[in-house]
């Protein structure tokens, strides 16, 4: 196994690999680059049990409850990493303290309010969207698209030319560290790969998949955006909450389509 491929595995879940031999800023890229993948792995495990589970339980709340089944067996499988990052983003950027006050109370033990309750929006958020994916016959299809376009959005979020707010930690590690070009094609093939896959397996939601992946993808950019404007930068956390506001944005987008 690679440097990059142990990093993303190491960090992106819970998986017990062995740490990389070297840790630089081409390694620290190619790892972002391998986290679309990750995404995949993911989604195809846990949408795959929903896909089966979905056919075998008869409750008249099925849906809803492999939904949220499906975010909880996520959230152990990432170690709970991105959302402890929204929530910590959600602190730091709720306290309206100038960017070295908020990346302070970003890197606090405890969850304030404004943590408390992003997380358990985005959560419900999630459940619901995805359940109504489940119940549309998109338990598979609907969270590929979903965890691979929220780990995408971590490609663009350390694209070169985007600084780290710290000098130390996982944002410092890997802002930066994935050159234009080789960002451009990632997105544009990964793009093409769920374009295509929706037009083998649900033709009649191409558009919809190109649409969520498009503005999902524009979610998180937003948030970067935000961070690098009121905190000077990307942070560990700041990646966390891109993913899941991608990945959220995502869900809500396909179910709204789809219905």
């Amino acid at each position: 196994m690679g440097d990059a491929l142990r990093l993303a595995v190491g960090t992106l879940t819970r998986v017990p690999v062995p740490p990389p031999r070297r840790l630089d800023a081409g390694v620290a890229g190619g790892a972002m680059l391998l986290a679309p993948l990750v995404g995949l792995v993911l989604a195809t495990v846990i949408g795959g049990a929903v896909q089966v589970l979905d056919s075998l339980v008869t409750t008249p709340v099925r849906s809803l409850l492999l939904a949220a089944l499906a975010v909880s067996a996520l959230a152990y499988a990432t170690r709970a990493l991105h959302l402890d990052g929204l929530a910590d983003t959600a602190d730091a950027l709720g306290s309206g303290r100038p960017p070295a006050d908020a990346l302070a109370i970003a890197r606090r033990s405890d969850i304030g309010p404004f943590g408390v309750v992003t997380l358990v929006l985005v959560l419900l958020v999630q459940v619901v969207a995805y359940a109504g994916l489940v119940a549309d016959g998109m338990a598979l299809g609907g969270l590929v698209l979903a965890l691979v376009t929220g780990r995408l959005a971590l490609v663009l979020a350390c694209t070169a030319g985007v600084p780290a707010a710290r000098p130390d930690g996982l944002g410092a590690t890997v802002a930066g560290s994935v050159p234009a070009w080789a960002s451009a094609l990632t997105v544009v093939t990964w793009l093409l790969l769920g374009v295509g896959g929706a037009l083998l397996v649900a033709p009649d939601h191409v558009v919809g998949a190109a649409a969520a992946m498009l503005v999902a993808l524009a979610c998180g950019a937003v948030v970067v955006r935000v961070a690098v404007r009121r905190l000077g930068g990307i942070t560990g956390d700041v990646l966390g909450a891109t993913v899941e506001i991608t990945t959220t944005a995502a869900l809500v987008i396909l179910v709204a389509i789809a219905a």
